[in-house]
């Protein structure tokens, strides 16, 4: 020990320099080798590839292999550095022979570099070759294999080095020249490869075939005299045809690729995407497009989800279109107007507040409100309908009276708990027209709202009749991704699952297209609680089904706006969806959360919570419909022995009297009522001799507002049309008495109708019946 601190006493110069030429050694190479921005590449589930976007500087070069395949591996160390596991970092024999020869051809004819220092170069960008440079490259050689094992230098290799034109990188040059993955090259695919790096700006498929030939026999004779590959492989090798031209990457989820490289640029993604689904829904997708285009309907996108993992399983951004009709366009994640896809949302709030029940009716009538008049697709009106019919047949006037009655304001709060990223205005911008398509949102949200409702169901059971605190939480396309549901919790956090089940089994019964109309009657058929929706002028067509394994959803229609009058939900969106959800596996249907429904007598006219009065039926409600009203429809009237008269104790004596339930609606809703139910009996009049106890009741069915405008249209010989006045009254007997600015002008019985054809103006209309009611309204004509 005293010797060696006596030898650095006395040479301390040389000490101090060889400790800086060892520090300057050893931070001689950079921390990162290449610097060189690299492509997105996507690959599916198992790792296929899904497609690619080029890297900013032009080139196709992928991220760094995870490794080299052996067949690779073999042929580039057989043409390029035999000796690669046996040097360390240079081969003093190849410089020595590379010299000589060069030398003596006067230029260089041969090149004595190892792979590692072949590595140092492409990551220095091929500086200018000179013998000062080759010594920097020997020394910075040395130090990478210092840093790296023998198969990471390899793997730097094969991921950086030229293949010809702006390929770069044996993945990129295996898909590009042979259109396959790295392991599935052939050992005469492997040895072109191989030999390409040596001259990539001379030598590249399509060009110099004769060479290029030579060169990779040359390989591949080398392989087998050393009994790499046997006799048979060598005769099939050299035989096989050298590439043509190049192949285009896969565009197996072009929209998928281009969405993901936006939020990992630079990176190897592997996605959540089933491979094989995909191409599945891609073919499909085209079917459906050739014929949708016939009908001047371009654009479409299809996503499918996995309920349990909220992974995405298949993405179709758009058609199979051309650029003048938008192919780029990701109509996955555009927002467009909804139609009447969150119908199903008003209908499982209002279960959940207790506001409604199932089968409840709700009124079908003529309506304004503030202005604003919905219609129903038919234009024509039911009076009555149970909720869960006015949701499978997507009745506009009943939803958007639901709305008005559950809250404006209300639903637009949930609406912030689905996190439907698109709706970001206030419940007052919107109007009661939210519910018909007054707001846009894109497929991704809604299909994260259905399975999120799928979740629900199916989870309640699985945690013990308790919920995740984020069962909405969105989905992802990321494979290694697992999304959170957050804490489990007692109460649900939007929704609870019997409301929820309630919802989904209601959608089972929305009536599917003409061709799958008697799906009930197959064995192999599945239910599928399913919306959809149609926007103002036929621009947005939406079918979003939901099994409890998957979520499928569709948009039909043209990327610019554009609407045709075909286009439907119904016609053009749901056909896509089941053929979708036909190549997915059969799904049970969910278990029925007993625990959170509760069983109850229904009266069977109103579906309401039954009186004493009602005939009534047991069903399973959710739990805080015990919250909903009782039936206003049934009351007890007194009838005489033949039942054809209402009588009381002043006109009959109280032996002959019998008492009896009648179901009565309100006079405008069973205008309507009546003529689509032959069955409905309106209340007996009163007797002759009777006094009637309770007034009768009457209600306008034009005009329904009491301040209203109307234009006269012209007819037959450019004559104006009259406006007919309508009414209606509970008492079928009943006179009614007109009067038009208090100047009686008719009256009518029975049936109450008037036609008019004042000039331009504002005038009162007034009513009276013979039992003293009254009615007025305002109605101005231009």
């Amino acid at each position: 020990m005293q010797r060696v601190f006596e030898f650095l006493r006395n040479n301390k110069i040389k000490v101090v320099t060889v400790c800086l030429l060892l520090i300057v050694y050893y931070f001689c190479l950079p921390q990162k080798l290449f610097q060189n921005p690299t492509s997105t590449v996507v690959t599916a589930s198992n790792n296929e590839l899904l497609g690619a976007v080029i890297a900013e500087d032009g080139q196709w070069r992928f991220p760094e292999l995870d490794s080299v395949p052996q067949k690779f591996e073999d042929c580039i160390l057989q043409f390029e550095d035999a000796h690669f596991y046996k040097h360390f970092g240079f081969n003093p024999v190849s410089i020595v022979k590379a010299f000589s020869e060069n030398i003596k051809a006067k230029k260089v004819v041969r090149g004595g570099s190892t792979l590692t220092q072949q590595v140092i170069r492409l990551s220095r960008k091929n500086q200018q070759r000179s013998y000062f440079e080759k010594i920097k490259e020997l020394v910075l050689a040395t130090r990478l294999e210092f840093r790296h094992s023998k198969k990471e230098i390899l793997k730097l290799y094969a991921s950086h080095a030229p293949f010809g034109g702006n390929v770069v990188g044996l993945e990129m040059a295996s898909w590009r020249y042979f259109g396959l993955q790295p392991s599935q090259l052939s050992w005469a695919e492997s040895a072109t490869l191989a030999v390409l790096p040596n001259a990539p700006s001379l030598i590249y498929p399509g060009k110099n075939q004769l060479k290029l030939k030579e060169k990779r026999n040359r390989l591949l004779n080398k392989l087998y005299r050393k009994e790499m590959i046997d006799s048979i492989t060598y005769v099939l090798a050299i035989d096989e045809d050298l590439p043509e031209k190049p192949y285009n990457l896969p565009t197996t989820a072009t929209h998928l690729v281009q969405d993901i490289a936006k939020n990992y640029k630079r990176k190897r993604i592997q996605s959540s995407i089933d491979i094989f689904l995909q191409k599945r829904v891609n073919n499909i997708v085209k079917q459906h497009y050739e014929r949708l285009k016939q009908n001047e309907v371009y654009n479409l996108a299809v996503l499918v989800l996995d309920v349990e993992t909220r992974k995405v399983l298949a993405y179709v951004g758009n058609s199979p279109t051309d650029e003048k009709h938008q192919k780029d366009v990701n109509n996955v994640v555009s927002s467009r107007s909804t139609g009447s896809v969150l119908k199903p949302f008003l209908y499982a709030q209002m279960l959940q507040s207790g506001d409604l029940l199932p089968t409840q009716l709700v009124a079908d009538v003529p309506t304004e409100i503030a202005g604003y008049s919905p219609k129903n697709f038919s234009l024509m009106f039911d009076g009555a309908v149970p909720a869960n019919v006015a949701l499978t047949r997507s009745l506009n006037i009943p939803a958007v009276r639901m709305l008005q009655r559950y809250g404006l304001q209300k639903f637009r709060d949930d609406l912030e708990d689905y996190q439907l990223t698109h709706i970001t205005k206030p419940a007052d911008y919107y109007g009661l027209s939210l519910i018909l398509g007054g707001a846009e949102a894109s497929l991704w949200d809604l299909c994260k709202v259905f399975a999120g409702y799928a979740g629900t169901v199916t989870h309640f059971d699985e945690l013990k009749y308790q919920y995740y605190q984020n069962e909405f939480v969105e989905q992802t396309y990321l494979n290694t991704e697992k999304v959170n549901f957050g804490k489990v919790v007692p109460t649900p956090k939007i929704v609870d699952a019997g409301s929820t089940y309630l919802t989904l089994n209601t959608l089972t019964n929305v009536n599917r297209p003409n061709t799958d109309q008697a799906w009930k009657y197959y064995d192999s058929s599945q239910k599928i609680a399913w919306k959809t929706g149609t926007s103002f002028g036929n621009r947005d067509a939406w079918a979003i089904g939901a099994t409890s394994k998957y979520v499928v959803g569709v948009w039909v229609g043209n990327s610019d706006g554009e609407g045709r009058s075909d286009l439907t939900g119904v016609g053009s969106a749901s056909p896509l969806m089941f053929d979708v959800f036909d190549v997915l596996p059969k799904s049970d249907w969910f278990l029925e959360p007993y625990e959170d429904l509760i069983e109850e007598n229904i009266c069977e006219k109103s579906g309401y919570l039954a009186l004493p009065i009602c005939k009534s039926v047991k069903k399973r409600i959710q739990k805080n419909g015990i919250k909903a009203k009782s039936c206003p429809y049934h009351k007890e009237i007194q009838v005489e022995k033949t039942e054809q008269f209402r009588v009381n104790t002043n006109c009959e004596s109280i032996n002959n009297i019998k008492t009896k339930t009648w179901f009565v609606l309100p006079p405008l809703m069973a205008h309507y009522y009546q003529q689509n139910n032959s069955d409905y009996q309106r209340l007996p009049n009163f007797r002759a001799d009777c006094n009637e106890l309770e007034k009768a009741k009457m209600d306008f069915v034009f005009p329904t507002k009491y301040r209203s405008k109307v234009s006269l249209t012209k007819g037959v010989n450019n004559q104006l049309n009259s406006v007919v006045l309508k009414l209606t009254h509970s008492n079928s007997d009943a006179k009614v008495y007109w009067y038009l600015n208090d100047e009686f002008i008719n009256t009518t019985e029975n049936y109450h109708e008037l036609a008019i054809k004042p000039p331009k103006g504002t005038y009162q209309i007034t009513v009276i019946d013979d039992f003293g009611n009254e009615l007025k309204r305002v109605l101005e004509i231009y």
